[in-house]
C-alpha cells in the first residue's frame, strides 16, 4: 500500500500540486467487485483545499487516472455503519450518497480518522459523523494545541519538504562514490554514521577555539543588562509622573461632562419656555379683539375671527408631560378659559340680537311681495349672517351649549318669519286660483256673494294653520282690489265640489297652471337658499361626524398656590348620527307650514276643477325630478315628494270619479241615445293630458289612466246600450265605438293602439249588424221564401228538385216576386232611410255611411237572389221586377230628396 501511495503521489497528486494524506482501497456496495482508491489531498499553496478524489487504474495500461473530486466541503455526512462492530463498509454524502465497501477495516478506519482531523482542522467540524467509534475519534484527538493534527501521516506530512534540484544532484553524487550503497545500505549507512562523527568532533574543536570569543559575548551581555535595568528605573519613575497626570485629566474630563450635561440641560430648557411662549402666549391686540371688539363693522369681525382662532390655537396646543404643573401655563389656561367664555357670551348675545332685529325688519315688506305672488327674498340677510360664519365654527368647537342655544334661535325666529311669510303667499294664490273660476263662472249671483264664498272656502282649507298675524288686513283689501278689478258680468259662485271639467275653458286652466307653477317656481329657491345657508353659516358638512367632548381646565386655590386640572366641558350628550340629519331637521321646524299649506292649495285647486290634479301631477313632477337632481335628500326634495303623493292620490281620485260617473249615467226613455257623455267626456280629458302631458317626466301614470278610463267606457257603453229603448243597440255601439275610434286616431295615443283597433272593429261589426237586420224589412217575403229554399238545400233536397216543392215551387215564386215591383221596392226604401234617420244622431253624420252601407248589402242580396233562382229554377225564365240600375238609381234618388 505504501509503494501505490508513492505512486500516486508521484503520478497524479504531484503534478497537481496536492499531497496524499491518506488512502483506502475500495469497491462500490452491492456490484461487481472494481475496485478503485479514494484519497484525502490538500494543496500546497495557501489558502489550502481539502478535497477526496477517486482514483481508478485504467484499463489500458499499468498506471491511474483521476476519475472523480469532490471538495471536502461539499461533505456533509460520513456514516460508518455500525460503531461496535468491524464493518467494512461506509458512506460518504456529497451531493447523493455514495456507498463503499473497504478493503479492510483499518483502511476504513484510517481513512475515516484522516476526514476527521481535516475537518476539525479546515471546515471546523462542519462534517457530521455518524455511527462512527467513540475510541478512533478519542485516538485522532490532538494532544495539544502546538500540535496541529495528530498522527505521523500528518506531522510527517507537514515536515516533509521535497529536495531541490542541487541537494537531488549531491546525493546521486554521493551515491556514484559510494556505488555499494544500494547493495550494502548497512555499510553504507556505517560510512555516513562514520562521518558524522568525524565532523561533530571538528564542530566541537572549533566551539573550544573560540572560548574567547565566548568570554568577550557574555561581557557584552552583562552590559546589555545594566543598560536594561537604567532604563527600567527611567521608566518607573516616567510612569510615577503621568499617573498624576492621569488624576488630573481624569478630573478635567469629569468636569467637562458636567460642563457639556449643564448645557444640554440649559438647551433642553431654552426649548421648552420657547415652545411655551410660542404656542401660549396671545398677543394683547387678539386680547382686545376678543374682550372689547366690534362685532357689527367688517373690521370688527375679521380681528376677531383672527383673534378667536389664536385663541383655539392656543387651547389646543399638545402640552408635553410636566407642562401642565407649571404656574404659568397653569395662570395662562385659566386666561385662555375667561377669555373664551367672555368672547363666546359677547357672540351669542350679539348674534341673537342680530336675529331678532332682521326678524322684525322682514315682516314690515311682506305686503308689497304678496300683492304680486312672491316671496321675499332673504339673500341680504344671509349675506350679512355668513360674515360670522368662522365665529360660528369657532363657537361650535368651543362652547357646544351656546352654539346648539343660537341655533335653536335662529331657528325659532326664522320660523315665525317664514310661517307669516308662506301663509301670506298662499293666501293670496288662493284668491287668484279661486278668482280664475269665478270669472268663468260669473253668471248667477252678485259679486258681495261670490266674495263672501271666496273667504269661506279658503278659511276652511286653511283652518288648521292657525290665524294670521298683523299682515292679514292687508291681504283682505288684496281680495277687495282684485273683486274690484274683475269683469263686470261675473255675480256668482257656484258650488265648486259640483263643478265638472266642461264648466271650465282652456284659459282658466292655463291661468291656474300658471299659478301653481309660480307657487312652486318661488318655494324652490326659497328653500334652496335657506338650506345652503344653513350648511354654510352653522358649518354642517353633509357627512357624518363626531364631536369630542371639550376639556376645559378648572382652576382652583388652595393654601394660596392656584392649581389647574383639566375636566370634560360637560358630559358626552347623544347627538345625530350627522350633520345632515341636524340639517334636515332644522329644515323641517322652519318651514313646517309649507307642506300643510301646498297640501291645502292642492285640495282647492281639486276642488275648482278635477281636472286641475293633471296640471298639478306635472308641475309637481317636474320640480321633484329637478329638486332631486340637485339634491336627493334635501328638504325640498322630500317635501315635494310627500306632496307629490298627496297630487297623485287626487289625480287617481279624478279617474275613479270619472269612472263613476261613467257607471251612474242614466238614458232618457223618450229619446234617442247618440253620442254618451261620457264618451265626449273621454275625448275632452285625452285632449286635455296630451296637451299637459306632452313633455312630462310622469308619462306612465296618465298611460295607466288612459287603460283604466277606456275599459270603463267600453264596458259603460256596451252596458247602456243594451238598456236602450228608443235607439236600437246596434246604432249606439256603432256611433258612439266610431266616436271613440275617430278620438284615439286624431290623438295617436300610443298606449291605447290596441283600445283603438278594437274600437274600430266593435264600430265595423255593428254597422254591419244594423244594415243586415235593417234590409230585412223592405223584402221581407222575399227573404223568408228564400231562407226557406236554402233550408231545403240544406237539409239534402238537390237544387233541381226544389221547384217540385209544393211551397217552393215556380208559381209560389212568381207570387212573391210580384209582390215587390219597382215603385214597392223604392217606397220601403224610403220608408227605410227615414227610419235610420231618426235612430241616428247628428253629431256623428253617419247617415250617408250607413246608407251607402245599405245600398252594397241590398246588391249583395240581390245578386244572392238571382244565383238562387238560377240555381233552384233553371230555365225557368223567372226574375226580379227591378234591375240592380234600378236600385242604385232609387238609392240615389232618395239620399238626393233627404
Amino acid at each position: 500500500m505504501t509503494a501505490i501511495k508513492h505512486a500516486l503521489q508521484r503520478d497524479i497528486f504531484t503534478p497537481n500540486d496536492e499531497r496524499l494524506l491518506s488512502i483506502v482501497n475500495v469497491c462500490k456496495a452491492g456490484k461487481k467487485k472494481k475496485n478503485c482508491f479514494l484519497c484525502a489531498t490538500v494543496t500546497t499553496e495557501r489558502p489550502v483545499q481539502v478535497k477526496v478524489v477517486k482514483v481508478k487504474k485504467s484499463d489500458k495500461g499499468d498506471f491511474y487516472k483521476r476519475q472523480i473530486t469532490w471538495e471536502l466541503r461539499d461533505l456533509g455526512e460520513v456514516d460508518a455503519k455500525d460503531p461496535s462492530k468491524e464493518n467494512p463498509e461506509f458512506d460518504l454524502h456529497f451531493e447523493k450518497v455514495y456507498r463503499w465497501v473497504a478493503s479492510s477495516v483499518a483502511e476504513k478506519n484510517s481513512f475515516i480518522s484522516c476526514i476527521w482531523k481535516l475537518n476539525q482542522r479546515y471546515l471546523r467540524k462542519k462534517v457530521e459523523f455518524v455511527n462512527v467509534s467513540p475510541q478512533l475519534l478519542e485516538e485522532s484527538a490532538p494532544r495539544g494545541e502546538a500540535q496541529s493534527v495528530a498522527g505521523g501521516d500528518e506531522d510527517a506530512l507537514d515536515d516533509y519538504q521535497e529536495l531541490n534540484a542541487r541537494e537531488e544532484q549531491d546525493i546521486e553524487g554521493m551515491m556514484e562514490v559510494c556505488e555499494y550503497a544500494i547493495s550494502n545500505a548497512e555499510g553504507f549507512a556505517e560510512k555516513l554514521s562514520r562521518e558524522l562523527q568525524v565532523l561533530d568532533g571538528a564542530n566541537i574543536q572549533s566551539i573550544m577555539a573560540s572560548e574567547k570569543q565566548v568570554n568577550i559575548l557574555m561581557q557584552l551581555l552583562d552590559q546589555a543588562l545594566s543598560e536594561v535595568d537604567n532604563i527600567e528605573d527611567k521608566l518607573s519613575s516616567y510612569e510615577e509622573m503621568l499617573q498624576s497626570v492621569k488624576e488630573q485629566m481624569d478630573q478635567i474630563s469629569q468636569s467637562n461632562r458636567l460642563i457639556q450635561i449643564s448645557n444640554t440641560n440649559n438647551g433642553k430648557l431654552l426649548d421648552e419656555i420657547q415652545f411655551l411662549v410660542n404656542y401660549m402666549d396671545l398677543s394683547k391686540g387678539h386680547i382686545r379683539a376678543l374682550q372689547e371688539g366690534d362685532l357689527s363693522s367688517p373690521k370688527g369681525i375679521e380681528a376677531c375671527i383672527n383673534a378667536s382662532e389664536a385663541l383655539l390655537q392656543c387651547m389646543n396646543v399638545a402640552l408635553r408631560p410636566g407642562h401642565d404643573q407649571l404656574l404659568a401655563v397653569k395662570q395662562q389656561q385659566h386666561l385662555f378659559s375667561d377669555l373664551r367664555d367672555t368672547f363666546a357670551r359677547r357672540l351669542t348675545n350679539h348674534l341673537n340680537n342680530v336675529f331678532v332685529h332682521q326678524g322684525h325688519d322682514q315682516s314690515s315688506t311682506l305686503s308689497q311681495h304678496t300683492v304680486d305672488l312672491s316671496l321675499p327674498k332673504h339673500s341680504p340677510l344671509h349675506r350679512d349672517l355668513l360674515r360670522y360664519a368662522k365665529l360660528m365654527e369657532w363657537l361650535k368647537n368651543t362652547q357646544r351649549e351656546k352654539y346648539e342655544g343660537l341655533s335653536m334661535t335662529y331657528v325659532e325666529y326664522m320660523t315665525r318669519l317664514y310661517e307669516r311669510e308662506i301663509k301670506d303667499f298662499f293666501e293670496v294664490a288662493k284668491i287668484k286660483m279661486a278668482g280664475t273660476s269665478k270669472e268663468a263662472k260669473g253668471k248667477f249671483a252678485t259679486l258681495p256673494r261670490k266674495e263672501s264664498a271666496l273667504k269661506q272656502e279658503s278659511e276652511s282649507l286653511h283652518g288648521s294653520s292657525g290665524k294670521l298675524t298683523g299682515s292679514t288686513s292687508s291681504l283682505n283689501k288684496l281680495a277687495v282690489q282684485g273683486s274690484n278689478s274683475r269683469r263686470s258680468q261675473s255675480s256668482s259662485l257656484l258650488d265648486m265640489g259640483n263643478m265638472s271639467a266642461s264648466d271650465l275653458d282652456v284659459a282658466d286652466r292655463t291661468k291656474f297652471d300658471k299659478i301653481f307653477e309660480q307657487v312652486l317656481s318661488e318655494l324652490e329657491p326659497l328653500c334652496l337658499a335657506e338650506q345652503d345657508f344653513i350648511s354654510k353659516f352653522f358649518k354642517l358638512q353633509q357627512h357624518a361626524t363626531v364631536q369630542p367632548p371639550l376639556a376645559q381646565p378648572e382652576t382652583e386655590e388652595t393654601d394660596g398656590a392656584i392649581t389647574s386640572k383639566v375636566t370634560p366641558q360637560s358630559e358626552p350628550r347623544p347627538s345625530l348620527s350627522s350633520e345632515k340629519d341636524l340639517v334636515r331637521m332644522m329644515m323641517n321646524k322652519i318651514f313646517q307650514s309649507i307642506e300643510t299649506e301646498l297640501n291645502s292649495l292642492i285640495a282647492l285647486g281639486d276642488k275648482i276643477d278635477s281636472f286641475h290634479s293633471l296640471y298639478m301631477l306635472v308641475k309637481m313632477s317636474h320640480h321633484v325630478w329637478t329638486a332631486e337632481n340637485v339634491d336627493p335628500a334635501s328638504y325640498l326634495s322630500t317635501t315635494l315628494g310627500n306632496v307629490l303623493v298627496t297630487v297623485k292620490r287626487n289625480f287617481d281620485k279624478c279617474i275613479s270619479a270619472q269612472i263613476k260617473q261613467m257607471e251612474d249615467v242614466k238614458i232618457s226613455k223618450k229619446s234617442k241615445v247618440g253620442i254618451l257623455t261620457f264618451v265626449t267626456g273621454f275625448e275632452e280629458f285625452a285632449e286635455l293630458a296630451e296637451t299637459i302631458f306632452r313633455n312630462a317626466e310622469r308619462r306612465g301614470d296618465l298611460d295607466k289612466a288612459y287603460v283604466k278610463l277606456i275599459r270603463a267606457v267600453f264596458m259603460n257603453v256596451e252596458k247602456v246600450a243594451n238598456e236602450s229603448q228608443k235607439t236600437p243597440r246596434d246604432v249606439v255601439m256603432m256611433e258612439n265605438f266610431h266616436h271613440i275610434f275617430s278620438t284615439l286616431s286624431r290623438l295617436k295615443i300610443s298606449c291605447l293602439e290596441a283600445e283603438r283597433r278594437e274600437a274600430k272593429h266593435k264600430y265595423t261589426e255593428h254597422l254591419q249588424s244594423y244594415v243586415i237586420n235593417s234590409l230585412g224589412q223592405p223584402l221581407e217575403k222575399l227573404n223568408h221564401f228564400f231562407e226557406g229554399v236554402e233550408a231545403r238545400v240544406a237539409q239534402g233536397v238537390r237544387e233541381e228538385e226544389v221547384s217540385y216543392q209544393l211551397a217552393f215551387n215556380k208559381q209560389e215564386l212568381r207570387k212573391v216576386i210580384k209582390e215587390y215591383p219597382g215603385k214597392e221596392v223604392k217606397k220601403g226604401l224610403d220608408n227605410l232611410y227615414k227610419k235610420v234617420d231618426k235612430h241616428l244622431c247628428e253629431e256623428e253624420s253617419l247617415l250617408q255611411v250607413v246608407w251607402h252601407s245599405m245600398q252594397d248589402e241590398f246588391i249583395r242580396q240581390y245578386k244572392h237572389f238571382e244565383d238562387l233562382i238560377g240555381r233552384c229554377y233553371p230555365g225557368s225564365g223567372i226574375t226580379m221586377e227591378f234591375t240592380i240600375q234600378d236600385m242604385l238609381e232609387y238609392f240615389s234618388s232618395i239620399a238626393q230628396s233627404h
